[in-house]
């Protein structure tokens, strides 16, 4: 085959070099025929794959490439090099007049001319990154117009960057080649910054690309591809270059997957496949690695049998294997489980390690959580998160100590390589605004901010105004929820607003932290067909971008003293599992049966005064307002915020609005709720009549459920004690009932989890609860019996909420309680009611609106 239609094939083929190659030979003058070296060394992979096996640093020195091409072409006859600092190569002699016709009857039918929009990144961070368009004809060379908006002569002084995103895209970096580019230009050359380009390094560029950008620089969709003959390109605009930016952390890689940049947050733990919602983990460690250049994590799955995973659970060790080298590989190959094992339907835990390697093979760090799960998937995601909310939380705070990050690190198992962590990741990392003050954009916030703002409370809200009758379904913990939001920009006086974000339909599953803080603290305070709004600072200028579709009046906004507005309508709550679990068995719930079991006791000894040891968002206590008793006095305990600003909102609008004297909680004369944790001691819940403890316990760790009963029962000393939680034996019969959805994930049909819920530390069997109960009772001079509800004493397994209740057998004496004195003051009340005067002091008002986020009703 001659020349002339070997060029003409090449000139028809799909190929992204042809398109080049064509467009170079309509450019006119001198430039005829002339393909830059940058194109040759980005379009073309095999010189790319040679030079990387000649000189492993290309793929940390990418330029090396082109100074291997043009020393290559410069040995060849029949083509000619340019000099130094014009980078390109072009046929000594012209090329036939076939070719030429050939090319001119190939000529696209495309329009006129296209208009993509591109980013013009300036390599000083003080000026503004810019939007642009390009103006390219049809007969126009794509590079050459961009050098003329980079301010060069021609292409053939453009450097192309590695692309952005995908292997498919065409998003890529543009920017000035040096001046002079020697030939034989080496990695010791780069490295010592012999060669001078453009301009000083584009720190903003370079972040985004993984790649050293010097000088200005424009960020472009366009070029030719592998699937047409015409020239491809769509716009990338502000919106985008920001979401390049966000997409370069854990939580933005999720923020964008969910579509929430202002809403969602990375989740702080894998509950199940079926509530999570948005990329996985897995997915996003994955797709974190691919932005920063690293290669695919490293992912070690160990099965552990179930009689060693019962034992390690049991202690509070680190997890330590005692099998030999070749059972631990059986285990990771997934055959570790014995036959018996398998006939008795044991089963195994899991558990998995994760490794991140820099493409140098060098480690950058590694996870060994240790921590059993009853599915290889769950513990994969769960392992793959921690190390996400570890580079989470380094994102948030690069200039932590080293010796704080490696403490933190340790709380997520984890052991990461400094040097080498610095050098693949945290490079650059100073361009995010994400860590800086920056939360208003180019101007610094006014001291005379919009009024809105001038009351926020601790939490970063203010003006939380819940409209809509309270229908009482309420999210819980572990509760699915749907939303319908929208997040505006709002300029001075609240006349001005800008749309930022919006979705008729968003899901989420509470206590999970899958959303900003103040977004869960508002919808933990509403009922189903309820509305909030509420106003926030303004988050770093690259979430607001990000979000932002129209990014010159978000710009103008920020420009001037602004809040966000948030917009929230609960559409529906969906019960967590084991309230699913339980409803789909008993009629009354279990719940309810809890709290009818309470009572009786309570009607039984005419307790006088009650405190609730962990009582979350009140539903025990609200539960008891609806029965007449003998109650005088009501306290709640829980070191949950959120769940006691929901406490206090119900409790106090179903006292106030039961006031009448017929009502059946008019013998309630105080209630309290206080911030503390359970196993600290505070005298002023000394001897009270009766305590409850209702499915509590199991959310704590073993050893904290321990210290747990010793104080309360030596030193809260109350006269009756009622300790509820689950009894793991029942477990199986609840999950034979769960009726699960289309939804559910097929792989937790088939296989049961561990235990009720995601959240528990550990269910115990009757004979552990017995044993536990038992015990404490002889240590401290009480007497226990055992019942419970759901399910029967008589038949097997049992009851499914297994109950102790603890009687005292003696007073306690006064000295005791002197010796604790004031000291033993721990807790504090964050919200107080008083039937003899339900018009609360100003002072006292205040301190409640502030801690619980809403205004009480007098």
């Amino acid at each position: 085959m001659d020349l002339c239609n070997y060029m003409c094939m090449f000139l028809s083929a799909l190929h992204p070099l042809s398109g080049h190659f064509k467009a170079a030979l309509r450019r006119v003058g001198d430039l005829n025929g002339s393909v830059p070296a940058s194109v040759i060394a980005v379009y073309d992979g095999k010189p790319n794959n040679l030079c990387k096996i000649i000189n492993p640093t290309v793929e940390s020195h990418p330029f090396l490439v082109i100074s291997y091409i043009t020393r290559a072409a410069a040995g060849l006859p029949e083509l000619v090099v340019s000099p130094e600092g014009e980078l390109s190569i072009r046929k000594k002699d012209p090329y036939p007049p076939d070719v030429i016709e050939s090319l001119v009857s190939q000529q696209s039918d495309a329009a006129e001319s296209i208009t993509p929009m591109a980013i013009y990144i300036p390599c000083s961070s003080e000026r503004a990154v810019e939007p642009l368009i390009l103006n390219i004809s049809s007969t126009g060379y794509y590079l050459d117009i961009i050098a003329q908006k980079l301010g060069l002569s021609d292409a053939n002084k453009v450097l192309i960057s590695r692309t952005i995103g995908k292997a498919s895209s065409e998003t890529r970096f543009y920017f000035a080649a040096p001046k002079s580019y020697p030939l034989d230009l080496s990695s010791d050359l780069l490295n010592s910054k012999v060669v001078t380009f453009g301009g000083p390094l584009n720190a903003r560029a370079s972040y985004i690309c993984s790649q050293d950008i010097y000088g200005d620089s424009i960020l472009a969709s366009i070029g030719y591809t592998w699937k047409c003959q015409d020239l491809f390109h769509e716009d990338v605009t502000l919106q985008s270059y920001y979401r390049m930016l966000v997409s370069k952390m854990p939580s933005g890689i999720y923020k964008l997957s969910r579509e929430a940049v202002l809403a969602a947050e990375l989740p702080l733990t894998f509950t199940t496949r079926t509530n999570w919602r948005g990329s996985f983990p897995r997915e996003i460690l994955s797709s974190f690695c691919r932005q920063h250049r690293l290669l695919e994590p490293v992912l070690s799955p160990s099965r552990i049998p179930t009689k060693a995973s019962s034992e390690l659970s049991r202690s509070n060790k680190k997890l330590k294997v005692s099998e030999s080298a070749e059972q631990e590989t059986e285990y990771a190959n997934g055959n570790g489980a014995s036959d018996t094992d398998n006939k008795l339907g044991l089963g195994s835990s899991f558990t998995c390690a994760v490794k991140l390697y820099s493409r140098c093979q060098d480690l950058i760090l590694e996870c060994a959580p240790h921590v059993l799960y009853k599915k290889q998937n769950d513990a994969v995601q769960s392992a793959c998160l921690k190390v996400l909310s570890w580079l989470n939380a380094y994102f948030k705070d690069i200039g932590i100590p080293l010796e704080k990050q490696k403490q933190l690190a340790n709380v997520f198992d984890i052991k990461f390589y400094p040097q080498n962590f610095s050098k693949e990741v945290a490079s650059g990392l100073s361009v995010l605004s994400f860590q800086r003050n920056e939360t208003l954009g180019v101007k610094e916030p006014k001291s005379n901010s919009i009024s809105i703002l001038d009351d926020a409370v601790e939490n970063d809200v203010s003006s939380i105004d819940i409209e809509g009758p309270d229908s009482g379904v309420c999210p819980s913990n572990g509760s699915l929820l749907s939303v319908c939001y929208s997040v505006s920009l709002v300029g001075k006086g609240e006349l001005q607003k800008e749309l930022l974000e919006s979705t008729e339909e968003f899901e989420f599953e509470m206590g999970t932290g899958a959303v900003i803080p103040c977004f869960e603290s508002v919808v933990t305070q509403m009922s189903v067909g309820q509305s909030a709004c509420f106003y926030t600072e303004v988050p770093p200028q690259d979430l607001v971008l990000a979000a932002a579709k129209d990014s010159e009046n978000a710009i103008a906004f920020l420009s001037s003293s602004c809040c966000l507005e948030y917009s929230i309508i609960l559409l529906g709550v969906t019960e967590p599992p084991e309230d699913r679990m339980e409803q789909a068995l008993f009629s009354p719930p279990l719940s309810k049966q809890r709290v009818e079991y309470a009572v009786r006791h309570i009607k039984e000894s005419c307790a006088t005064s009650l405190v609730d040891f962990g009582c979350g968002s009140g539903s025990l206590l609200e539960s008891l307002l609806d029965y007449p008793t003998s109650l005088e006095t009501i306290v709640g305990v829980d070191i949950s915020q959120k769940s006691l600003s929901h406490a206090a909102k119900v409790l106090h609008s179903k006292l106030t609005m039961r006031s009448d004297p017929d009502a059946s909680c008019r013998s309630i004369k105080s209630a309290v709720l206080y911030d503390g944790s359970i196993t600290d001691f505070d005298y002023r819940l000394h001897g009270f009549d009766i305590g409850t403890c209702l499915e509590v316990i199991e959310h704590m760790e073993e050893d904290q459920a321990c210290l747990f009963g010793d104080v309360v029962l030596s030193s809260f000393c109350p006269r009756i004690l009622i300790v509820s939680t689950p009894n793991y034996e029942y477990n199986v019969i609840l999950q034979k009932s769960n009726l699960t959805s289309q939804e559910d994930d097929p792989e937790e049909k088939i296989q049961s989890c561990k235990f009720r819920n995601h959240d528990h530390k550990f269910e115990w069997t009757r004979e552990q609860f017995n044993h536990w109960a038992s015990e404490l009772a002889v240590r401290h001079n009480y007497s226990v019996e055992f019942s419970g509800v759901g399910g029967s004493a008589d038949l097997e397994p049992g009851f499914a909420s297994q109950i102790a209740v603890f009687r005292r057998e003696f007073s306690p004496e006064e000295d005791d309680l002197q010796e604790h004195g004031d000291s033993s003051c721990l807790y504090k009340a964050i919200w107080e009611w008083n039937r003899s005067n339900l018009t609360l002091d100003k002072l006292v008002e205040t301190s409640i609106e502030k801690d619980c986020g809403f205004s009480l009703i007098a």
